[in-house]
């Protein structure tokens, strides 16, 4: 697994109350519920680092010759 990266986040008391319900709807702390937020928010963009490594690994790949 990659090491994670620590850093300060800021937000208003409603918006993490919101957050922090939402997590444990989802049975998640809050900082598992921010990760996936924001990982597929990554993916829906086009821009998550495990789906351009998936990709280029891909290209990688020999076609196949057809009839063998």
């Amino acid at each position: 697994m990659a090491a994670k990266k620590s850093f300060v986040l800021r937000m208003d008391e409603t918006t993490y109350a919101a957050l922090e319900k939402w997590a444990a709807d989802e049975f998640r702390s809050v900082n598992g519920q921010l990760e996936w937020m924001m990982d597929k928010m990554l993916r829906e963009a086009g821009r998550s680092p495990k789906d351009r490594k998936a990709a280029l690994l891909k290209e990688e790949q020999p076609t196949p010759i057809a009839g063998k």
